[in-house]
C-alpha cells in the first residue's frame, strides 16, 4: 500500500499539523514546484494560506495527471472550492475540524492504488512490470549493447502480452532501425510539440511498430542537429509518461554521460552494462563505476552485468569478474558472429515468433534470460 504523500504549500503550521496528525500511517514529504521532476507521485496534498492554491492545484495537475490531488485549508473558502471544481479536484478538507474524514479518505486512496497495482501484476498469469525501466548502457562502443537492447525488447513482447516500449536514445547514430529491419521518417524528434502534454496516444503515433512482435519503437533522429533539441527534460517527462502508459520500456543509451543519459540512469529500475570479458573492459567498468560515485548515482541495487562474446578463448572468466565487481550477472551471451551477422545484412531482426523452435544461440541466451526475469 502506498504511503508516501507529498505535501505542497506554504502554510507552515498547518503542514506541521499534518505531519503530527498523520506521522503514524503515512509518510509525509514536504516538495517545491521545483522538486516536481525529481519525484514521481502518486498523492499530493497541497495547503497554502495564499490565493496560489488553485495554481498549484494545476501545475501537480499538469505534471502527474494520473496523481490524487487533495487541497487542505484552516478555513473555509468558496471561491477556493469553485475553482479546484473547475480543475476536477473534488477532495477538500478543513483541517482542524476534519482530520477523520481526511484520514479515512487518505486510506481510502492507498487501497484504490494497491488494487490497482495488484491487478497489473496478475494479469495473464505473469507478473507485469508496470512501468519498469531497464536501461542498457556501456562505457565502451563495440559491445553489442544496441543488438542485444533491440532482442531483449523484441524477445520480451513475443514471449508476454506486456505492453513494451523501446526507447533509443542513441541521439547522434541510433541504429535500433537496422537491428529491427525498419525504415521510418518518423522519430523521437517529433515528440517534442506535445512533450509538456504527453500521452500514450502521442506515443504511439509517433512510434514504429516491429512487425513480428508488435513492439513498440522510438527511434533515434537521424539528423545529429535536430537531436541536440532534446533536452534533460523532454526525457524526464518522456520517462515518466512512458512508466504511466507501458509495463516495460527498454532504453538503449549512448556510451558517453551527459544529463540525458543520467536523467535517465536515475529514472531506471534496472540498468543493464554490456561489456566483453578482457582485462581493458574491466578497467573501464572500474571507470564508469568511479564516475557514477563522483554524480552522486547510486546503482549499487540496481546495476547488473551482462557479459557478451561468451566462448572458451576469453581471457577472464565470470569468476575473475566477480572478483573485481560485486554486481550481479544478469545474463551470458554467446559470440555468434555468424548468424548475427547474417541477419543484420538482410536487415531482418533476430527474431520473429514467439516459441520459435530454432533459435541461434545469441538470441536462445536472449530468450533463456527474459524468462527467467519474467518468473
Amino acid at each position: 500500500m502506498s504511503k508516501n504523500i507529498y505535501v505542497l504549500g506554504d502554510h507552515d503550521e498547518l503542514n506541521s499539523t499534518l505531519h503530527e496528525q498523520l506521522k503514524e500511517d503515512f509518510q509525509l514529504k514536504s516538495i517545491s514546484t521545483t522538486d516536481f521532476r525529481k519525484i514521481d507521485a502518486e498523492i499530493i496534498l497541497i495547503t497554502s494560506k495564499s490565493d496560489s492554491t488553485a495554481d498549484m492545484a494545476q501545475m501537480a495537475l499538469s505534471e502527474f495527471p494520473n496523481a490524487f490531488i487533495i487541497c487542505v485549508s484552516d478555513r473555509e473558502n468558496f471561491d477556493l472550492l469553485r475553482s479546484l471544481n473547475r480543475l476536477g479536484v473534488a477532495d477538500y478538507f478543513i483541517v482542524p475540524g476534519e482530520e477523520i474524514i481526511l484520514r479515512e479518505r487518505l486510506d481510502e486512496i492507498t487501497r484504490e492504488i494497491q488494487s490497482k497495482s495488484d491487478v497489473l501484476n496478475e494479469v495473464e498469469g505473469f507478473k507485469r512490470g508496470g512501468g519498469k525501466i531497464f536501461a542498457f548502457y556501456s562505457g565502451s562502443g563495440g559491445t553489442g549493447k544496441s543488438l542485444i537492447s533491440t532482442t531483449f525488447a523484441q524477445t520480451l513482447k513475443l514471449e508476454s502480452t506486456a505492453k513494451v516500449l523501446f526507447i533509443d536514445l542513441n541521439l547522434l547514430y541510433g541504429g535500433a532501425e537496422s537491428y529491427l529491419g525498419l525504415d521510418s521518417n518518423r522519430s523521437i524528434i517529433d515528440l517534442i510539440p506535445v512533450i509538456n502534454e504527453l500521452g500514450e496516444h502521442h506515443i504511439r503515433n509517433v512510434s514504429e511498430k516491429e512487425n513480428h512482435s508488435n513492439l513498440n519503437i522510438l527511434i533515434s533522429p537521424k539528423d545529429a542537429e535536430m537531436a541536440e533539441k532534446i533536452s534533460e527534460d523532454f526525457v524526464l517527462r518522456l520517462l515518466r509518461a512512458s512508466k504511466r502508459n507501458f509495463d516495460f520500456i527498454i532504453v538503449d543509451l549512448p556510451g558517453w554521460m551527459d544529463e540525458r543519459t543520467l536523467t535517465s540512469l536515475e529514472e531506471a529500475n534496472r540498468v543493464y552494462y554490456v561489456m566483453d570479458l578482457n582485462t581493458i573492459s574491466l578497467r573501464i567498468l572500474k571507470s564508469v563505476e568511479s564516475l557514477f560515485h563522483r554524480l552522486g548515482l547510486n546503482t549499487q541495487e540496481k546495476l547488473e552485468v551482462v557479459i557478451n562474446y561468451k566462448n572458451k578463448d576469453v581471457e577472464l572468466t565470470k569468476k575473475d569478474l566477480e572478483r573485481f565487481v560485486s554486481y550481479p550477472v544478469a545474463a551470458e551471451i554467446k559470440r555468434d558472429i555468424k548468424n548475427v551477422q547474417a541477419k543484420i545484412n538482410q536487415g531482418e531482426p533476430l527474431r520473429k515468433e514467439p516459441q520459435e523452435k530454432k533459435l541461434p544461440p545469441f538470441a536462445k541466451d536472449i530468450h533463456k534470460w527474459v524468462h527467467s526475469m519474467l518468473k
